[in-house]
């Protein structure tokens, strides 16, 4: 198994009586995309602010790169967006740029190629201060790169985009993924963690609700959608023949969320045997936002 690029275990973090972040671990394995997902107030910053050694932790420990170097050496190989960009409004693009190199001791050479991931080649000279919100957070990120970074933390990324600004913020997010940049980012936008991310941990009230891969927390949340010559039976055959989260009866159907995987086809099957015809038989596969809905009001 590799080492992990960070390792966060029972985290905590209070503020007088506010548990900010309560009981938090995380492995985070180099090359994938992390999603920390979470209404606003949830401790994703927190958690974020803790690791990048700018919050101090209650309790917990946490270490980057298998705890082989200290947290400031280790720092090195991060590169973070946690604030907005602060940038000199009446510098370039380019000069911007160059200073942050020269503060970090990292060559010229790398400005071009990263302007170029972020798709800001063209306006390289214009002045900061002409920038757009979407462009202002793309130079930003185009910044946390100059020094190749292991892994690319983002404080919700998006925040107070247009719907342009944020495509470009996403495609930039997967292509540098694409590059093997390792990628951690914060945010409340469901649809966000589902475009970008391959693994997501879902935080409410600084607590774990789910911790795991996207498409995994998808698939646990499949249900059917049945109609019949008589639901009433139907719904009693159900109960005492399967494992059954949940049964409910909406506008006329029949709403099942199973414990185990079912197939269509053998529970057409059955429920023929027992003289049960459906009008409508649909399987449909929960979206990650009702999932969310779910594990955030039932908790």
């Amino acid at each position: 198994m590799e080492t992990p690029i960070l390792s966060i275990k029972n985290l905590h973090k209070r503020y007088g009586k506010v548990h900010a972040v309560n009981d938090v671990s995380l492995e985070i394995q180099k090359g994938n995309v992390y999603g920390i997902l979470g209404p606003n107030g949830s401790g994703k910053s927190t958690t974020l602010g803790i690791v990048l050694n700018v919050v101090n932790k209650t309790s917990g420990e946490y270490s980057w790169f298998g705890g082989t170097q200290e947290t400031h050496e280790a720092l090195k190989k991060v590169g973070a967006i946690i604030e907005r960009p602060n940038f000199y409004p009446y510098m370039t693009a380019k000069e911007n740029l160059e200073l942050v190199c020269k503060i970090k001791g990292i060559n010229y050479s790398k400005i071009e190629e990263k302007l170029e991931i972020v798709g800001l080649t063209d306006r390289k000279n214009s002045k900061f201060k002409t920038y757009s919100l979407g462009m202002k957070q793309r130079l930003a990120i185009a910044s946390a790169l100059l020094n190749d970074p292991e892994i690319l933390i983002l404080d919700e990324p998006t925040n107070g985009l247009d719907p342009q600004g944020i495509i470009q913020i996403r495609d930039i997010i997967r292509l540098i993924a694409s590059q093997g940049t390792t990628i951690l980012l914060a945010s409340h936008l469901l649809d966000e963690v589902e475009k970008v991310c391959s693994h997501v941990l879902v935080l409410r009230f600084g607590k774990i609700l789910y911790n795991g891969k996207v498409d995994e927390m998808t698939t646990k949340g499949g249900y059917f959608e049945l109609q019949s010559n008589s639901n009433d039976r139907l719904i009693d055959l159900i109960k005492n023949n399967f494992s059954v989260e949940k049964i409910s009866e909406n506008d006329g159907k029949v709403i099942v969320h199973f414990n185990q995987e079912v197939e269509a086809s053998n529970l057409n099957k059955f429920l023929i045997q027992q003289n049960i015809y459906l009008s409508h038989l649909v399987k449909r596969k929960s979206s990650l936002e009702e999932q969310f809905l779910e594990l955030t009001n039932n908790n």
